[in-house]
């Protein structure tokens, strides 16, 4: 409870970007009329990638390293949604937004010659890619599905039904990766035995050297590892991968993260690009060169800046001409002609693996219906495991999620642990060469051979993060009696460190675990993923402990073939100074959601991930203060979702249904419903809430139909947003009474 004099506790909840915002703006007035009578303050902080960008130039408060900050204090406690993470494209756009509103920001730069514009790149460069989470993660993540969550996928009422597969041979889907030259195969890792400063330098066959990156701070007993892909046999794999899938007959898809591997990975996109549209692309070089026309940005920006030349509608028709030559290409969005190649940021490989397994194996073709596809996913440390998946559902079929059980998963990723290709050690070789990683007294760590053009890449791991990440997977198997098992491949070099950590610092905790009968097992990724899937089939629980990219995968995987979708997931990461950060699942959905919304005034983006984020906040800062006030509003919110579950009012999938801010509504009747047993001066909200429940309704199902402005996809309006979003005056009334902050 609060004592006298003392600072109320603060939860920080983060504004984000898309269907989250937007939602967040229905939801956030239901937050503060429940939590101020618990003596919680709950600070609205906008990270959104507008506000980012503006910061960079002083136009905004630098809101995410003041959030970074906090989460480094033992009373922050931070509610994450889903952010932009931005591709280059995005950025774009979100620029000109932001000038179209009279903001006085620089263009970005394609190409940065002059000093002011490499200082003006660099700021943007800040803004790309997952920049939000490094800085605020400064702890390991728990992701979950909430039992009542998991017991109504049980229950049938998933919003996605899964399309049966095809057994055996008859189903075509494959998934194509290289077999040498990618990441997998050169990576090399050392554990520095002491804090030092390493320095990272290119040496060229004439004898010349660039210093890549002068000083990278190392603490005691940190990992590092470094690789390469080589660009020229990632193309040779392209052409060959193109002519296989045009041989069998079915489509092609490119799956990586342009977003989160902000550096690596939409050159490996461009190379797919280039080498896909060859010969339209060689024919036209020159113009094309004139206008910038980069493959890394996709098909849609060469379409865009084609049009700006002479030649323009032969370049287009050349284009046009391929796809008589070529395998057929997965679409986006058909009805517009958008491909997978169109934007790196399209088609995100956790976002689009799991609902092609959940779809039968099968992606959307320009005639807009599902069709076998060769998933292209190049860099081999990760791609078995969605192989295994595709492999395993052509002999035993699709999953069943009224019996299948739940796959959770521990993830490394404080500190910024393991964040390949998103991070300022990442780098496209400018010149065939050496790549030496030196120690602090000149000696090298490592050495790579690489062409010119090959993508090379440095990554850390601090001890601290591994510790916390070995705690954090023996505690969820004692606390949930579930096995465990570390993905961890003892071909690689990284992970066969982090192997031998795992062993030493597990010992403290496998007495507990063996026991209690409790299995903690090291397996290679492949095998972890059958077992762990061949468990699910068998109604069996299993925790998946992972580095930070299968974390990534493996909470969009497993949630979505449980649940429907991993925005029902409840993300908790216990930070290491003490405090909490609650993230509400993936947005990956969270564009299309404001596509709608805008065109016919319905939001069907699912807030469940909020309410369980907060539903846990309120609980674990109860438990620490021991403040029953708060305990309660989180127990009693967590009764409330179970409710809102029971009775199917999540938001519907079409206009006229209830949406996001009916589901809003009943949120709050649930909860003060629950709250009303023990606290008494919730009875009165609880009755009025109940008695204006038809109204209410009404009101926010009347509102739907007609387009809505909120005047900015970026950055929206506010009044206009929250005006959309509040649409009962009646709700708005009802919960403005007793609470100082409405």
């Amino acid at each position: 409870m609060e004592t006298s004099g003392s600072p109320r506790p603060t939860i920080q909840y983060t504004l984000t970007d898309e269907a989250p915002a937007l939602a967040t703006r229905a939801l956030f007035p239901v937050i503060q009329r429940f939590c101020e009578p618990a003596g919680v303050e709950v600070s609205l902080t906008d990270i959104s990638v507008a506000s980012r960008i503006l910061a960079q130039f002083g136009l905004d408060k630098d809101n995410l390293s003041a959030l970074g900050e906090i989460a480094k204090t033992p009373g922050g406690n931070i509610i994450k949604l889903p952010n932009i993470s931005a591709s280059v494209p995005q950025l774009v756009e979100a620029i000109r937004e932001l000038q179209s509103q009279g903001f006085k920001i620089p263009d970005y730069p394609t190409e940065a010659k002059t000093d002011e514009d490499k200082a003006v790149r660099a700021k943007y460069g800040k803004v790309l890619g997952s920049a939000v989470n490094p800085v605020l993660r400064e702890g390991n993540s728990d992701r979950r599905a909430a039992k009542p969550v998991k017991l109504n996928a049980q229950r049938n009422n998933l919003p996605v039904k899964s399309t049966a597969w095809k057994k055996g041979e008859a189903s075509k889907t494959s998934v194509a990766s290289m077999t040498t030259g990618d990441f997998y195969e050169s990576e090399k890792s050392f554990i520095t035995p002491k804090a030092q400063t390493v320095r990272i330098e290119l040496t060229t066959a004439s004898g010349s050297t660039t210093v890549l990156k002068a000083e990278t701070k190392l603490t005691d007993n940190e990992v590092i590892d470094a690789s390469f892909m080589s660009v020229r046999k990632l193309r040779e794999f392209y052409e060959e991968a193109f002519q296989r899938a045009k041989k069998e007959d079915v489509l092609v898809s490119l799956h990586l993260k342009a977003t989160m591997m902000k550096i690596s990975d939409p050159i490996i996109f461009g190379h797919a690009v280039s080498v896909f549209y060859k010969d339209a692309l060689d024919a036209f070089k020159e113009p094309l060169a004139s206008v910038n026309a980069d493959p890394n940005d996709g098909l849609g920006s060469i379409l865009q800046k084609a049009t700006k030349l002479p030649e323009g509608e032969r370049i287009i028709a050349a284009i046009n001409e391929v796809y008589n030559s070529r395998p057929r290409v997965s679409m986006v969005d058909s009805a517009k002609g958008i491909t997978n190649f169109h934007v790196p940021s399209d088609v995100i490989i956790d976002a689009s693996m799991p609902p092609l397994i959940r779809d039968g194996g099968m992606m959307w073709n320009k005639d807009n219906k599902l069709e076998d596809s060769m998933c292209i996913i190049p860099d081999r440390c990760y791609s078995g495991v969605y192989a295994t998946v595709v492999e395993d559902c052509k002999v035993n079929g699709g999953f069943n999620h009224s019996t299948m059980g739940h796959v959770s998963n521990v993830g490394l990723m404080a500190k910024a642990a393991e964040e390949y290709g998103s991070h300022d050690k990442t780098f496209q070789i400018p010149e065939a060469g050496t790549v030496r990683v030196l120690a602090q007294d000149g000696s090298p760590i490592f050495e790579h051979v690489v062409e010119k053009g090959d993508i090379w890449r440095m990554c850390q791991t601090k001890d601290v993060a591994i510790k916390d990440w070995v705690k954090l997977a023996y505690t969820r198997a004692l606390a949930s009696d579930t096995p465990a098992i570390f993905w961890l491949d003892e071909k690689r070099a990284h992970d066969r460190n982090i192997i031998a950590l795992v062993q030493k610092y597990g010992e403290e905790y496998a007495k507990q675990t063996s026991e209690k009968g409790i299995s903690v097992t090291i397996s290679n990724p492949n095998a972890a993923c059958l077992e762990s899937i061949t468990r699910a089939r068998a109604g069996k629980d299993t925790i998946s402990v992972t580095g930070n990219v299968l974390r990534d995968y493996n909470t969009d995987l497993f949630p979505i073939l449980e649940l429907g979708t991993s925005a029902k997931m409840l993300s908790i990461v216990p930070l290491l100074a003490g405090g909490g950060m609650y993230e509400t699942g993936a947005g990956g959905s969270a564009p299309k959601h404001v596509q709608q919304f805008v065109k016919e005034g319905h939001l069907r983006w699912d807030s469940l991930g909020e309410y369980l984020a907060l539903g846990a906040c309120l609980e674990d800062l109860g438990k620490k203060l021991n403040a029953p006030k708060i305990l309660q509003a989180g127990v009693t919110l967590n009764e409330a979702i179970g409710q809102l579950l029971d009775n199917d009012k999540s938001p519907g999938r079409s206009v006229k249904e209830i949406d996001n801010r009916a589901s809003a509504f009943y949120i709050a009747l649930y909860w003060a419903t629950a709250l009303a047993k023990t606290e008494s001066s919730f009875g009165a909200l609880a009755t009025k809430l109940r008695e204006a429940e038809t109204q209410i309704v009404k009101d926010m199902i009347d509102c739907q139909g007609p387009a809505v402005d909120v005047g900015g996809y970026y950055r929206p309006d506010e009044t206009k947003t929250r005006d959309a979003m509040r649409p009962s005056k009646l709700f708005n009334e009802i919960l403005a009474s007793n609470c100082s902050k409405l």
